[in-house]
């Protein structure tokens, strides 16, 4: 004999928990606030390069203040395009700005 049911009746599970609601209302969120870097081809080595080595604000300086080594040498057999010059000042510029933040946020020696 076969079993017949209306819409919404029988053998329905569901969890309710309004903590679920409240902390996880996307699925994949764990806190109220969460930040997504992106996928990673190896998450592990990434988190341990990140614990034991460098973050990445360390790593963006250290390719700083090796490309400004680098611009500060730089004597191109040719003019550079007006694209390219502007690539240039644009990146001094922004190395510019950064030490400006870092300095005013230097501890305050007594």
């Amino acid at each position: 004999m076969a079993i017949f049911r209306l819409p919404l009746s029988g053998n329905v599970t569901q969890s309710i928990n309004p903590w679920n609601w409240f902390f996880n209302p996307v699925g994949s969120q764990v806190g109220l606030i969460n930040i997504e870097l992106g996928r990673s081809s190896n998450p592990a080595v990434e988190q341990e390069v990140l614990d034991e080595v460098a973050s990445y604000g360390k790593q963006l300086g250290r390719i700083e203040d090796a490309l400004m080594v680098l611009l500060d040498r730089f004597q191109p057999e040719k003019p550079l395009s007006p694209e390219q010059q502007r690539a240039v000042d644009d990146f001094k510029a922004l190395v510019k700005e950064i030490a400006e933040v870092k300095a005013r946020n230097q501890p305050r020696s007594s």
